[in-house]
């Protein structure tokens, strides 16, 4: 590399090792470096935006009662298994337990005795008709819950206690299937569920453009919905020598837009980060490892949900030295996964140029413009 790229807008150094030298380098530093090590290193988020970290929490009985105390957010984190299994579990429950009120209701009044309910004895008045063992009385439970019907078991409306306990069940039931209902509903529409359709480009590549080294990675699309108001953020994340977390928030722009949400997702779009001197990477001491999490969030046009999807970058899936190809985008409908991943393909980009960044631009607000994988002209 020669004297012109060293200069105080160079990229840090974990940027600049070659994925073999990284191999050797993090073999010899994982007893210091427990977060991103290789092999076995540890990412904060996966490349499909699924967190990893696990905190040290309080044990086993302190944890229960915080999943009580957050029920509704601990039903939306299971996963789907276990959300079938919870709602089937929870009814059957329900069933039994009012199929053993009954049973012990007819039991207490004498009814099990009765041997022909439809000719009780005289001063006899039954709870509910033809419950004659526990089968009859989950029977019973069951079609009050679901309202069935058959006319054989009834309750008797001169049994007070019958009528109390049909108002129970029946209110019990009916908050259960609300509280079921709606987190089905809540789990079907949340947000990252949503974006399998929005792919982030496996690598991050660092290049020049108009002089000035920028990060870049790329975003496409491929939901039949169009979707508006792209937000995109970002996080670095370092491990220093003090074992501590350091957290820096990174700004990306795309086309003209500066700070401001992308108006419509247009696929591919290359969001930018000028590695200016105020840049967090431009700043960065020569720390072992990091993790760039990179946050999206747009917004379907027809409805207004929300979309939210993450990835992360490691230090070795950071191209130094290339740049995504030109591509056209196509529109319409046909694009498969596997096409739309040529939108990440990347050519070698040499960094050959001086950085021409001055110190009075960085007083003038910018953003660099890339459409499709072509640079133009920075916008003050």
């Amino acid at each position: 590399m020669s004297d012109a790229l060293c200069s105080p807008f160079q990229v840090p150094a974990a940027f600049q090792l070659p994925i073999a030298m990284t191999s050797t380098t993090s073999d010899q530093k994982a007893a210091s470096c427990p977060l991103m090590t290789k092999p076995h290193r540890q990412r904060l988020v996966s490349k499909d935006g699924r967190s990893l970290m696990r905190g040290n929490g309080p044990g086993s009985r302190e944890t229960w009662f915080g999943a009580l105390r957050d029920m509704w957010g601990t039903w939306l984190a299971l996963r789907w298994r276990w959300v079938v299994l919870a709602f089937c579990g929870s009814f059957l429950l329900h069933w039994l337990l009012f199929a053993v009120l009954w049973y012990l209701l007819a039991r207490v009044n004498g009814d099990l005795d009765v041997p022909d309910h439809d000719s009780p004895p005289p001063g006899h008045v039954l709870c509910v008709k033809h419950v004659t063992g526990f089968t009859a009385a989950f029977s019973f439970a069951l079609e009050t819950q679901l309202t069935i019907g058959y006319g054989t078991m009834y309750p008797n409306a001169d049994c007070p206690t019958a009528i109390a306990l049909l108002a129970l069940q029946m209110l019990l039931g009916l908050m259960l299937e609300a509280f079921i209902t709606g987190a089905f509903v809540a789990k079907f529409s949340r947000p990252q569920k949503r974006c399998g359709g929005i792919l982030f480009s496996p690598q991050a590549v660092v290049c020049e453009v108009k002089g000035q080294r920028c990060l870049m990675f790329r975003v496409c699309n491929l939901l039949p919905r169009p979707l508006v108001d792209v937000c995109v953020s970002a996080v670095l994340y370092e491990e220093h020598d003090d074992h501590e977390l350091h957290q820096t928030a990174l700004e990306f722009s795309v086309d003209n837009l500066g700070p401001r949400p992308c108006p419509l997702f247009l696929s591919p779009l290359t969001f930018y980060h000028p590695i200016t001197p105020s840049s967090p990477l431009n700043n960065t001491p020569s720390t072992k490892h990091f993790e760039l999490v990179v946050f999206l969030t747009a917004s379907q046009e027809s409805t207004g949900s929300g979309y939210h999807k993450r990835t992360s970058y490691l230090s070795d899936e950071i191209q130094y030295g290339s740049c995504f190809a030109k591509v056209t985008s196509r529109y319409g409908k046909g694009r498969s996964k596997g096409e739309s991943m040529r939108y990440f393909d990347t050519q070698p980009c040499p960094l050959t140029l001086p950085n021409t960044h001055t110190g009075d631009a960085l007083e003038k607000e910018h953003a660099v413009v890339q459409i499709n994988g072509e640079g133009s002209d920075r916008v003050e």
